[in-house]
């Protein structure tokens, strides 16, 4: 017996420094699509959407969001 495909989506509403929620919600979203019959979405609004900008300027620290992001694209759904 096949096991239902899961489809997840995760909301990142918060800028991507600053807080630890877009690292964390990206960390699950990315351990998440590495199961088979996974399939993630990202919905970024509000401030989240600076979680996908080109070229970012990672604090010293901080983790990059931005490569977070690519490697998601590249295995999911990326919305802004």
């Amino acid at each position: 017996m096949e096991a239902a495909a899961q489809h997840i989506l995760f909301i990142l509403n918060d800028a991507p420094y600053g807080s630890e929620r877009p690292y964390n919600g990206l960390r699950a979203a990315l351990n998440v699509v590495k199961h088979e019959g996974a399939s993630v979405r990202i919905f970024m609004t509000g401030d989240g959407v600076l979680c996908a900008k080109s070229g970012q300027k990672t604090p010293d620290g901080y983790y990059n969001v931005e490569r977070m992001v690519k490697s998601l694209a590249r295995r999911g759904e990326v919305a802004t």
